[in-house]
């Protein structure tokens, strides 16, 4: 009687513990190739439901959901464990989608696609139409990319809405190279999309460089990152003083 009852203990733990992993699975992150040819079409569906992702570009791992979506946005910044007062950049297309969502009618297409697709963040005054008042609520200004990336280009293209991106990682965290580096935000993500190793350089974990054009005739390095000397000889190229003597 005795060994039926410690039996019978046993199979009960062992249910529990089974059914405790099931639903750790469940709860897991789904990864997902991003050479699967349904990638891209699932990536733009979730972020039209408001969901938040993980996706590569063409400098680092990145959490991506709708920017024109508020609670998209309120779950961006609680996986980051981020204060709600840093801003988040927007990933877009191409330059016409870029001069939608950011004031840029000061600059020219020539400037702007000598830096764009790539690793430059382009920061400008928001338009009318970038309307979520959680997204960077403390700034008029918003960060935008275009990453010299296919999938993410697909992604956004497909999606036809801004993109709003940041790191893969907990705020104060490296920034990521492969999906392996963040497994840790997987609970809370409603999937990974699997770029593969980004970068084997750890200088690449800088990210992209950040640049403000929201001053005509004037730029401001607010970060420097990948590119960052090429991009400085690309700006001045096109007769911009630096705002910061």
């Amino acid at each position: 009687m005795k060994l039926f009852k410690n039996f019978k203990s046993l199979s009960s733990f062992f249910f529990k513990y089974r059914s405790a992993s099931v639903k750790m699975k469940i709860e897991m992150a789904s990864v997902i190739q991003c050479a699967n040819e349904t990638a891209a079409s699932k990536a733009a569906e979730l972020l039209e439901n408001g969901a938040v992702i993980a996706v590569p570009t063409d400098t680092i791992y990145g959490l991506a959901c709708s920017a024109n979506c508020p609670e998209a946005i309120k779950k961006l910044y609680n996986i980051k464990g981020r204060d709600a007062g840093k801003p988040v950049a927007i990933c877009v297309t191409n330059i016409t989608d870029l001069r939608k969502w950011g004031e840029a009618e000061h600059l020219t297409d020539a400037l702007l696609c000598s830096l764009l697709p790539g690793p430059v963040t382009v920061v400008l005054e928001k338009t009318k139409y970038l309307n979520n008042p959680y997204l960077n609520p403390t700034t008029t200004k918003i960060g935008i990319r275009i990453p010299n990336h296919i999938f993410m280009n697909k992604v956004t293209n497909l999606f036809d809405m801004p993109v709003a991106l940041t790191s893969a990682n907990f705020s104060n965290e490296p920034s990521t190279l492969s999906v392996n580096e963040f497994q840790h935000l997987y609970g809370q993500l409603a999937a990974v999309f699997d770029g593969g190793i980004l970068s084997q350089s750890e200088d690449d974990r800088m990210g992209s460089t950040v640049v403000d054009l929201s001053r005509i005739g004037y730029f401001s390095i607010i970060r420097k990152g990948i590119s960052f000397e090429k991009i400085i000889n690309v700006l001045k190229a096109h007769a911009l003083n630096n705002a910061i003597k």
